[in-house]
């Protein structure tokens, strides 16, 4: 019965530590959390979620083909919140609202087997904006969202973080 209940304590407190490690502080700043993932290709395509507070806390959560094995918080400064910030302004859908671009829905020219984007803004307690890229769209009007989502990872220095190093 001992050995029941301290196994039993032993996994609660683990569970509590893998849900800290997970979650970012509230921010005190002004501004939107920006959630961005990364999704799956046919291919070896890094698949990740990062987000950023504008207090400058990160936090990358891998799934595949990346250079870290689990949840990595990481800073920003003031200067690359704002880059990404004004960055992704453009294609920020209204507040509260969803915006697609894939295959048949505002997308005309399509390709197959490319990652998909979600880019997710939410301030405290307000219904989350977010706009979902599939990258296969190659209607030229998306060419500036194609490169912004390209620099993400440069801009936020996470690029170490997403190429796995190789087999040795």
């Amino acid at each position: 019965m001992m050995i029941r209940m301290m196994i039993a304590a032993t996994a609660m407190l683990l569970t509590g530590c893998a849900t800290a490690d997970t979650e970012l502080d509230i921010p005190r700043a002004a501004g939107d959390t920006i959630r961005f993932t990364a999704g799956r290709c046919f291919g070896a395509c890094p698949a990740y979620s990062v987000r950023v507070t504008p207090d400058g806390s990160g936090l990358l959560e891998p799934e595949k083909f990346t250079a870290v094995p689990g949840p990595t918080r990481f800073t920003v400064t003031p200067a690359q919140y704002r880059q990404l910030r004004a960055a992704l302004a453009p294609y920020k859908p209204p507040v509260g609202t969803e915006k697609r671009i894939a295959h048949g829905e505002n997308c005309t020219r399509f390709a197959t087997d490319m990652p998909g984007y979600r880019i997710e803004w939410t301030r405290g307690e307000a219904k989350p904006t977010r706009l979902d890229y599939q990258s296969g769209c190659m209607d030229a009007r998306y060419g500036k969202l194609r490169t912004t989502i390209g620099g993400i990872p440069k801009l936020l220095g996470i690029e170490p973080m997403l190429k796995p190093k190789p087999a040795q």
